[in-house]
């Protein structure tokens, strides 16, 4: 409307007649403009509105944050949000647009994925509101320095959960395996059968009822685990926005719940340089919110990591004979050589469980077709760099150490089903 009457006053120049009606015209558009101001600021609270923030963020997970608005005002008005939204997501394109009735409620989920541990701090969030008019559009705004902590992913822990259920557990291709005699928990005593070991028959028992009883034994429990993470600079890796030691630390929560639930007792050991948390093997009820106090609050400069410290410290506090899950990672195997005195160590009194990441990136450049010399030399390579994985694995096993070579994204999951292996072989 503006553009019109500016190009009627330009025209008035030659032909007269047009001025008045382009000085009426914005004599109107300014009354009109007036009148819908009025409209929206007559009312201090012509709109309310609330950013709900959960408690907690899951990091690496979508995490919803509703948006509450009322309209107050006696039409019905059109709105633009725009959220102040922290800035470790960098996201600049925010906007949602809508419209809400007269004296309405209307509620917003928008979802987001935070891919770094620590508080995230909200700023306001700006309601820009429009009469039917559409002149005129007002401001309003809320909810400043909203703050949220992002956890370790909790979503992830609980969704793994079910794992502890024995009727869900073939889900993943693992079942609950009784090692009869081959355990020192007592479960029952029951007739014997043939194939059941001699060793354990009962001869009290057998006496009393004249048929020959045993001793049936199940899965011990309460036995300690210890997630160990090496937070050096081996670990800083990122895939899919998320660096290995923070899959290394979800997958630890998740590991831990599920130990927890399997009645073992569980523990969580960091280093890098230097031994950073050393949490001991429990299992009480409350021991998941500490581990999960202890996870979120890891912080490292990404040194280069010292396994002698981390034999010591094992050797000095962990004395008895325990499941050892140490996360790191190994992208050659002069690295894997210059630590496997130390692994071995371990390795001796304790159940240890090498768990290093596969590299995705020469996966996919293995997949690729080579077109020139230059794709020819880069898929060689990566096809030496991927056997040097697999070489790795074949030297821990031939020392009796445990290993899991995983992608990233299936951690949790390898790590659950190795545990539950162990569990199931009677190995601890």
């Amino acid at each position: 409307m503006l553009a019109v009457l500016i190009v009627f006053f330009l025209f008035s120049y030659w032909i007269h007649t047009l001025y008045p009606i382009a000085l009426v015209g914005l004599f109107l558009l300014a009354i009109i403009a007036l009148f819908d101001s009025i409209l929206l600021f007559k009312r201090k609270d012509g709109i309310l509105a609330t950013r709900e923030l959960a408690e907690k963020f899951s990091n690496s997970d979508l995490n919803e944050v509703p948006l509450r608005i009322q309209n107050k005002y006696g039409f019905k008005i059109a709105y633009t949000i725009i959220d102040e939204i922290p800035v470790h997501f960098q996201k600049r394109d925010f906007l949602k647009s809508g419209s809400i009735p007269a004296r309405a409620k209307k509620s917003l989920i928008y979802r987001l994925r935070p891919v770094d541990r620590g508080v995230y701090t909200f700023g306001k969030l700006n309601i820009y509101v429009s009469s039917p008019l559409r002149f005129v559009k007002r401001r309003f705004s809320f909810g400043k320095d909203q703050t949220v902590k992002v956890y370790p992913s909790f979503i992830q822990m609980k969704k793994y959960a079910f794992l502890a259920i024995d009727n869900k557990l073939t889900q993943f291709g693992l079942k609950k395996i009784r090692r009869i005699g081959h355990t020192m928990e007592f479960e029952q005593i029951k007739d014997y059968v043939s194939g059941d070991d001699v060793r354990t028959i009962n001869w009290k028992a057998t006496a009393k009822r004249g048929n020959l009883m045993i001793n049936q034994f199940q899965d011990e429990k309460s036995q300690p685990v210890y997630s160990i993470i090496d937070a050096s600079r081996v670990m800083k890796m990122p895939f899919e926005g998320l660096t290995l030691l923070d899959y290394a630390i979800n997958s630890a929560l998740a590991f831990s719940n599920i130990a927890l639930k399997k009645n073992d007792k569980t523990g969580l050991l960091t280093f890098s340089n230097t031994i950073h948390n050393h949490l001991a093997a429990s299992s009480k009820k409350t021991h998941l919110n500490t581990i999960l106090e202890v996870l979120y609050s890891i912080k490292t400069n990404f040194l280069d990591s010292d396994f002698g410290r981390l034999y010591a410290e094992v050797k000095r506090k962990i004395t008895h004979r325990s499941l050892l899950l140490l996360y790191t990672n190994f992208e050659h195997e002069s690295a894997l050589q210059r630590q496997l005195p130390y692994l071995k160590g371990l390795a001796q009194k304790h159940v240890l469980v090498v768990i290093f990441f596969e590299n995705t990136e020469l996966t996919e450049l293995i997949a690729k077709k080579a077109n020139n010399t230059p794709e020819i030399y880069h898929k060689t390579i990566a096809q030496k760099m991927d056997y040097e994985k697999k070489r790795m694995v074949k030297e821990l096993e031939r020392h009796g150490i445990q290993t899991v070579l995983t992608k990233p994204e299936a951690l949790t999951v390898n790590t659950i089903n190795k545990y539950l292996e162990i569990k199931a072989r009677g190995i601890l």
